[in-house]
């Protein structure tokens, strides 16, 4: 999803009007279906705003949920659905397995630095 369609999602979630969300937001309402319509992007002040309106973070409107980003980020599927299956590991498990990783990472980053 995009800025514009989050933007979009949010202020319907809400139940208010382009109208509602520029008179809360400090805009003029053209704005905000410019904003949606993706023809414009909102400065950094209008951002936080609008976040604020919408019960959101302004980090959440321009990149998306966690998941949002986990899958932008990471083009490797499989490894992508290793990682949400180890998000649901209970803590303890999951301390293990980040352990585990940071151990090979390290590891691998030693052997590296050897072989140069």
């Amino acid at each position: 999803m995009t800025f514009k369609e989050r933007l979009k999602q949010a202020r319907t979630n809400k139940k208010i009007s382009q109208q509602e969300l520029a008179k809360l937001v400090g805009v003029h309402y053209t704005n905000i279906g410019r904003y949606e319509r993706g023809e414009a992007v909102p400065s950094a002040n209008v951002l936080n705003n609008l976040a604020q309106a919408l019960d959101a973070t302004p980090d959440y409107l321009i990149n998306g949920s966690l998941d949002d980003k986990a899958e932008n980020t990471i083009s490797d599927n499989e490894l992508l659905m290793q990682f949400k299956k180890v998000e649901k590991l209970p803590g303890d498990k999951k301390k293990l397995v980040k352990e585990f990783l940071d151990t090979f990472l390290f590891k691998d980053t030693v052997q590296k630095q050897l072989v140069l």
